[in-house]
């Protein structure tokens, strides 16, 4: 059996709407860099004029941002879907993202139990040794 016998013609024929469903077309391009752009300089503009004066409601507004910016990026641009190759694609870019939080989750946990446990005592609490 010959490598070639393993496609079908309709996967050899690239220009065929039914084989593009791995790729996006230039209006879906064009959509996901507007909406990039977009959710760039949303942020960058609330830090600049201070619209929001508090700055933990800041922090919440821009990593929301963040997160829609890493979902259009992931779907735009790296076509992960449900569609592409089974949805195989989709649950390896999954298994990453849970492995990355959870390095860097317990990675802060870790550092913050280390600050919080191994602080230098006060100098009233320090006793001289003779």
């Amino acid at each position: 059996m010959s490598p070639h016998s393993l496609h079908t013609p309709s996967d050899t024929n690239l220009g065929a709407p039914e084989s593009t469903h791995g790729h996006g077309s230039r209006r879906a391009y064009r959509i996901g860099v507007a909406l990039s752009i977009l959710l760039t300089v949303i942020p960058f503009w609330l830090v600049m004029s201070k619209a929001l004066p508090n700055p933990t409601v800041m922090a919440a507004v821009i990593f929301a941002l963040a997160l829609i910016q890493i979902t259009v990026h992931v779907v735009s641009f790296l076509h992960l879907d449900t569609r592409s190759e089974g949805g195989w694609t989709l649950l390896a870019f999954l298994f990453t993202a849970v492995i990355v939080v959870l390095t860097i989750g317990g990675s802060v946990w870790v550092m913050y139990h280390l600050n919080a446990n191994m602080m230098p005592m006060p100098d009233a609490a320090m006793v001289p040794m003779h």
